[in-house]
């Protein structure tokens, strides 16, 4: 089971648990029981990295409230990247078919096994 935080959009706030290519969310009064879940192999249209320009690009739709907190962490998690550091984390936007879609961060492993998903 891999982690993904979940910061903005269409679904709840929070730590999400990705396993095998079921996205369970933070349980929220009135999920029921299982509380929400995705199976992203059948509802994942599409997933891209988050940089400062996808994340305005999305802004209108997910709030600008979260966007003002994203805006640097893309643009910080990318010098990371480019610079090696030991914790590779990777900001993203997935897009369902329904048009839901969520703004989250994911360890690199977790973010490939999600984009892999697409091609499924």
């Amino acid at each position: 089971m891999s982690k993904v935080q979940i910061h903005a959009g269409d679904f709840p706030k929070g730590d999400g648990n990705l396993s095998g290519s079921n996205l369970s969310f933070k349980w929220q009064w009135g999920d029921g029981i299982l509380g929400k879940s995705l199976d992203l192999k059948k509802e994942l249209q599409h997933v891209e990295l988050a940089n400062e320009e996808s994340v305005k690009k999305w802004g209108g739709t997910i709030g600008w409230g979260a966007v003002g907190g994203v805006l640097l962490g893309p643009v910080g998690l990318l010098a990371g990247l480019l610079l090696g550091g030991k914790s590779k984390e990777v900001t993203f936007i997935a897009v369902m078919k329904d048009g839901k879609k969520f703004l989250a961060t994911a360890d690199s492993k977790t973010y490939t096994r999600i984009m892999a998903l697409v091609f499924e």
